[in-house]
């Protein structure tokens, strides 16, 4: 009987190999679709800033969300245009 050594290599391309063989039995896409609105944690995840200077943007009138529930949410394409004007300058 003839023994075969399996390394952590094997197994992780074994690994990433099986994902995509899922992935592509199931038809899924390779990223998630993007939200179109975003929550304010994941506004300041996103913008890397601190809950103030997201209250300062929205005060000084650079995002408008919008309020459901007593929860903020952001518009993607607003904040996308946003980091935008900031390449920009």
């Amino acid at each position: 009987m003839k023994l075969e050594v399996l390394t952590k290599e094997d197994l992780q391309e074994f690994r990433v190999q099986l994902l995509s063989d899922l992935k592509r039995l199931f038809n899924l896409p390779a990223q998630p679709p993007e939200k179109s609105w975003l929550k304010s944690a994941e506004v300041r995840k996103l913008l890397r800033v601190s809950p103030n200077t997201l209250q300062s943007l929205r005060v000084g009138g650079k995002l408008h969300p919008a309020k459901v529930g007593g929860i903020l949410y952001y518009s993607r394409e607003e904040i996308d245009n946003l980091l935008n004007q900031r390449v920009k300058s």
